[in-house]
Formats: structure tokens, sequence, C-alpha cells
């Protein structure tokens, strides 16, 4: 059976943004295949980190879905940690005078999660914050798709986030993007690609060997466009432990429309 890997960057990182000002060692640093990011090009993202020492570490990302709500993936933080989000977020390693940074003060976990089987799905959490965040042209709420919607193959998608460039090599600085057109579950399912592993309530993006997401990436969003205007519609879950960019292994997905019901009971 084909091992998973978990993308939360504190699996294998050791990256501090926040005390410490973190020097990029790659100076063209992507998500895999992906580039930097405009400003203000994904306002509903998070950061999502977690204090250790005196030191707040970059692990995950996620989607602003209410002013005081953060959707991410429950791998992300389902462990014992104090979190905090960063919003209005784009160079991790400097101010850049849009940030707005608020508590985590309770975690809501799908009661079926599962931390030793991510292939049986349910990979979703919210948090909820200690405060609201402030609306304006930096921080957005995300919009997610209607209950039960499946993008078609080959639909324009973008994951971002500040996960790693390459498996194994260095979190970026800046926000990343890349390309990652969604990957019908009937070949995704397949076994030339991820067989049974891939569930209907995931979704699959990418597997060109290219573009992926990566560790660090983990419960961001695959951005969507939908009728002129972005939607997240998955949430950062799991790629091949052969590489976060391993041919015919997409980037996997919660595939948001399959939780309508029970993200709203938790909102």
């Amino acid at each position: 059976m084909l091992k998973l890997l978990l993308l939360a960057a504190f699996v294998l990182s050791g990256h501090c943004f926040d005390v410490q000002y973190i020097e990029d060692s790659q100076d063209n640093a992507r998500v895999v295949g992906g580039t930097n990011s405009a400003k203000n090009a994904w306002p509903w993202q998070v950061s999502l980190q977690y204090i250790s020492g005196s030191s707040w570490y970059h692990t995950c990302g996620g989607s602003l879905i209410r002013a005081n709500r953060v959707m991410t993936a429950a791998h992300c933080v389902d462990r014992v940690a104090t979190y905090r989000v960063v919003l209005g977020e784009h160079n991790l390693s400097a101010n850049d005078g849009t940030e707005q940074t608020i508590s985590v003060s309770a975690i809501r976990i799908h009661a079926s999660w599962n931390t030793n089987n991510v292939a049986a799905g349910y990979d979703i959490a919210v948090l909820h914050l200690a405060s609201s965040a402030t609306i304006n042209s930096y921080v957005k709420l995300a919009s997610i798709p209607a209950d039960g919607t499946v993008l078609a193959n080959n639909h324009n998608c973008i994951i971002s986030g500040w996960g790693r460039t390459t498996t194994g090599g260095a979190l970026p600085s800046i926000l990343q993007q890349a390309p990652l057109p969604v990957v019908a579950h009937a070949t995704c399912s397949t076994s030339s690609y991820w067989g049974s592993t891939v569930k209907t309530t995931m979704v699959c993006a990418g597997g060109n060997g290219a573009q992926a997401g990566c560790n660090g990436d983990s419960g961001g969003p695959l951005n969507c466009l939908v009728n002129g205007a972005y939607q997240v519609h998955g949430v950062t879950s799991f790629v091949s432990s052969l590489g976060c960019n391993a041919y015919l292994k997409p980037t996997v997905f919660t595939r948001v429309s399959a939780y309508i019901a029970w993200i709203n009971s938790n909102v």
C-alpha cells in the first residue's frame, strides 16, 4: 500500500517566522513548480502557527470562512499545542503592514478523523478565533461551494501556501501559488494513480510531476475558478511519500463540498 505524506510543516520543519528573520536560501523558491503570489492575491489565506519556547512557527495554511472562523486540515491541529493564525500575510519573514494576528480559542475536528488512517478521509477542522478579523482589501472571507459540488476533470484550480518548494527542501518566505487542474475521481482512483486510497470525499489536483503541494501547505486552500470568481474547493491533505510532486500522484485535498453540513454545524 502506498505510504502517504501529510503536509503539515512541523512534521519536518524547524523554521521560525516570527521572532527570527529567516533568509530564504533559494532565491527563486517556489511552491513545487509555482511562483510568488501577488500581494493580496488570496486574501482568505492564513498562516497557522504554533508556539515552541518563545517562538512561533508556521505549520499549515487555512482559509477564513467567517470573520472569526478558519477552515483547515484536521491533521494540522490534532495534537496538543497553542495555535494562532496570521491573516493578511504575504512575507513571513517581514512585516508587510497588513497582518492581523489572532489566537485560536477552540478547535473543532471532525469526529470521524483518524490520525492513523488519513486515507479514510475526514481531514477537516474549524478553528474558532478569539476575536473577529477586520475585513478589508487584504483580509477577505473565502467563498465555498454549494453542498455536493464536484468539479469536472481539468477544471482550473490554484494551490496557495508557504509549503516546501521541493520535497525535503526549504520553506519559502513569500506566499506561493501553483496551477493544479482537477483530476476527476474516476481517473484518480484508478491503479495508475491513487487507486482506492482516494475517496469520493476528496479532490485530486495536479499529478504532472511538476506542480504540487508540499509540507507546510496542509490545511490551505485549493482555489478554483467558478463563474468568474474563486471558491475554495479543497483543503490540502496529503501527497505520496515518493515525493510531493511524484508523477501520477496528484496532491489530494479534502473536498469542501462534501462537508458543508458539518462546516455549518461547527461555525
